[in-house]
């Protein structure tokens, strides 16, 4: 294994302070729209205190955080190539996979890479489809689109509409993409709150959709509270034109996390973040706000809830899960301060802002989740860097638990969790912030592994190919997927079907 750079142990000295079917369209010409990001993955732009401005200043000339801009890594990864942001100008968001081929969501729209070289990525298609956050999925000749702004109706040429007035929309969009360079807009679905995320469950004939979508208000017509549960949607493969929602079941009938004023600092739960599921073990893990639960998705149309757990003192907004390959453990994720927050710091330490491991233990219905510990990138970032846990996915190595992470300006991390209680970061790439003097939102929003290298979706400066080399990864290389959701988490090893 590789060593890692130098700055990491200078880094340790920075004490920072707290901290239906609509209209398509291809761009050529179209300027983006604007859009707004939503609690759970918002940005900030603000000016900060001229003490804190100075330090940045000095931890910069010293050595202890990269310039601004500044590429860093360890010795073991490489960066093969970044492409900036074409024509969709607005906040880049998740990443799916197929073939040749890599799917870029955008607050504006999304993109499509030719990946067959990954040293020099080429633009497919662009399409313009404004409607946060644009979380994306593609399974066969579907490509899924999350929408979780108001928006004044369906099509890709709608504007922003309060949530107040009936006629506003929020859902799911469904393309087909059977030709790359010319996606279809085939189908639109209207879900409860919007879809902030969403999970498929793909079948042979259909594919199910678990939308993920929070926040309720009595002020809004189509997001009622309460909300304590998840959209299923069913999509017929050869008639995409007819899915429709099936199934809202109630994953928290007694309610979910209180929050504040129970339990401060907490988000209340009012639906989930994000869903991962494991189809090979009928397993899904729920990212709910103020809960993390694990759930039996036998019968896909009614999961049933079988472990519930909260963790009141360090976690504050439960964002994201992922399974081990074994399905005996789940890493969730916790969103402190939004995305949008300095929370990679001394002050708010290293057990906040951060994952948490947990064993599943025992059989059947009676599996627990089980706390073992927290990991949290060991580079403290600058009080002008947005940095918490977010997305990523597991790197295949037969024996090992290792995977690939986002945390926006902290930049890539890969971290090995083999031992539940003792996880360890063994590679990392970042950049400097983005500005010394002002909290700009930005960094990497997704960092996933497919086939051989990993692939990094910045927020502000675009795609980013990076190649790992490393004795304990190097196994995955072998490892060939003809597709990946991430959130769809695949049995690796299982070779019918790849």
């Amino acid at each position: 294994m590789s060593s890692l750079h130098s700055t990491r142990v200078r880094r340790r000295r920075l004490g920072v302070a707290a901290a239906a079917v609509g209209l398509f369209a291809t761009l050529l010409t179209a300027g983006p729209a604007v859009a707004t990001p939503d609690p759970g993955d918002g940005q900030a732009k603000e000016k900060i205190s001229s003490s804190q401005a100075a330090e940045v200043t000095s931890a910069i000339q010293n050595g202890e955080i990269p310039g601004v801009d500044e590429i860093v890594h360890s010795s073991n990864i490489s960066h093969l190539a970044n492409v900036p942001k074409d024509l969709i100008k607005g906040t880049n968001s998740d990443l799916a996979f197929q073939g040749k081929y890599a799917f870029s969501g955008n607050y504006d729209g999304f993109r499509i890479f030719d990946i067959s070289n990954p040293k020099s990525p080429k633009t497919v298609a662009q399409v313009l489809c404004p409607g946060s956050q644009n979380d994306i999925s593609v399974s066969g000749d579907l490509l899924f689109l999350s929408t979780d702004s108001s928006r004044s109706d369906n099509s890709c040429n709608s504007t922003s509409q309060s949530a107040t007035e009936k006629s506003s929309w929020e859902g799911m969009k469904i393309f087909d993409i059977s030709d790359k360079r010319n996606p279809k807009y085939v189908a639109a679905v209207e879900t409860a709150c919007g879809s902030h995320t969403h999970t498929l469950v793909p079948e042979r004939k259909d594919v199910y959709v678990y939308v993920s979508s929070y926040s309720p208000s009595a002020s809004f017509p189509d997001c009622q509270p309460p909300h304590d549960g998840i959209s299923i949607i069913k999509v017929p493969r050869k008639s995409p034109e007819k899915a429709a929602v099936v199934n809202f079941p109630v994953l928290f009938p007694e309610g979910g996390n209180p929050g504040a004023p129970t339990n401060p600092g907490v988000s209340a739960t009012t639906g989930c973040h994000d869903i991962t599921v494991l189809p090979s073990k009928d397993l899904a893990a729920g990212a709910c706000m103020g809960d993390g639960i694990l759930f039996d998705i036998k019968d896909p149309e009614r999961p049933r809830v079988i472990d519930q757990v909260q963790d009141n003192v360090n976690f504050a907004f439960w964002h994201s899960a992922t399974f081990n390959q074994e399905a005996n453990k789940v890493v969730f994720t916790d969103e402190l301060g939004g995305g949008g927050a300095a929370t990679c710091n001394a002050e708010i330490g290293p057990n906040r802002g951060a994952d948490g491991i947990y064993d599943i233990v025992g059989k059947g219905d009676k599996r627990k989740l089980v706390f073992r510990s927290y990991y949290k990138i060991p580079r403290y970032q600058a009080d002008t860097e947005n940095c918490v846990a977010h997305n990523g996915s597991l790197i295949p190595v037969k024996g090992r638990d290792i995977m690939v992470q986002s945390w926006y300006q902290g930049g890539v991390s890969v971290w090995d969790f083999t031992n539940s209680s003792k996880p360890k970061e063994i590679a990392y790439f970042e950049r400097g912030p983005i500005s010394a003097e002002t909290m700009v939102g930005g960094g990497t929003w997704s960092s996933y592994y497919y086939n051989g290298y990993i692939y990094s979706n910045d927020m502000v400066k675009g795609f980013d190919v990076l190649k790992l080399d490393d004795r304990l990864t190097d196994p995955a290389k072998r490892v060939r997927m003809s597709e990946l959701n991430v959130q769809t988490q695949p049995d690796y090893f299982d070779r019918s079907g790849h």
